[in-house]
């Protein structure tokens, strides 16, 4: 999703985290920063302080590597939101807390300043049918059905405006955060979180 935020941490104590752990963040990094393509291993492995062996040794490949990356990322954002919404959020709240958990990742970028969404940057990388774009139209999917699951609980028994509602606000969502990755800052994603509490209210 947007950029991950990571926890400070001093280099000796990265060095203590296992291998993977160290080999995902430093992928995290570079992968987000400057692109899955343009990202080679060895500045991975050298970045996690780690030797070659040690990355094959917990990824088959570097195809895995960015599976493992995606996945990463996705459960990372799914965990921020569930933070912020609690165990029952309104279904209003619910919806506008999936714009304020990608804000809050443009706010509070990593180290080089916030880059859009991460799992796209990444598909767009990808030519037509790699099966890291479909990894990450399913992860978007699965944000759609979030927001469409509050908004079916907003408008009981009327599901025909539920889902045209929920596919306009996971359209504007999208929209907003390649345009705030371009423009480097949150403001679309808040100019769009508006505009979706105005659909709402509409609704």
């Amino acid at each position: 999703m947007s950029g991950r935020r990571e926890p400070a941490e001093s280099a000796g104590a990265g060095r203590r985290r296992p291998a993977r752990e160290r080999i995902l963040r430093a992928a995290a990094r570079r992968f987000y920063q400057e692109g899955v393509t343009a990202t080679g291993i060895d500045t991975i492995t050298a970045e996690a302080g780690v030797a070659k062996m040690s990355l094959y040794n917990n990824f088959s490949s570097k195809a895995d590597l960015v599976r493992a990356y995606l996945d990463d990322r996705h459960e990372d954002w799914l965990g921020r939101y569930r933070e912020r919404v609690g165990p029952e959020p309104d279904p209003r709240d619910g919806v506008l807390a999936v714009f304020d958990t990608y804000i809050d990742g443009a706010d509070s970028p990593p180290t080089g300043g916030f880059r859009g969404c991460g799992l796209l940057n990444a598909a767009a990388e990808m030519p037509a049918g790699h099966e890291g774009r479909a990894q990450v139209r399913g992860q978007k999917e699965e944000v759609e059905r979030m927001i469409a699951d509050h908004v079916t609980a907003l408008l009981p028994g009327r599901p025909d405006t539920a889902r045209a509602t929920a596919r306009q606000i996971a359209f504007l969502l999208e929209g907003a955060m390649v345009r705030a990755g371009l423009e480097g800052d949150g403001r679309c994603l808040r100019d769009a979180r508006a505009m979706a509490e105005r659909l709402l209210d509409r609704a």
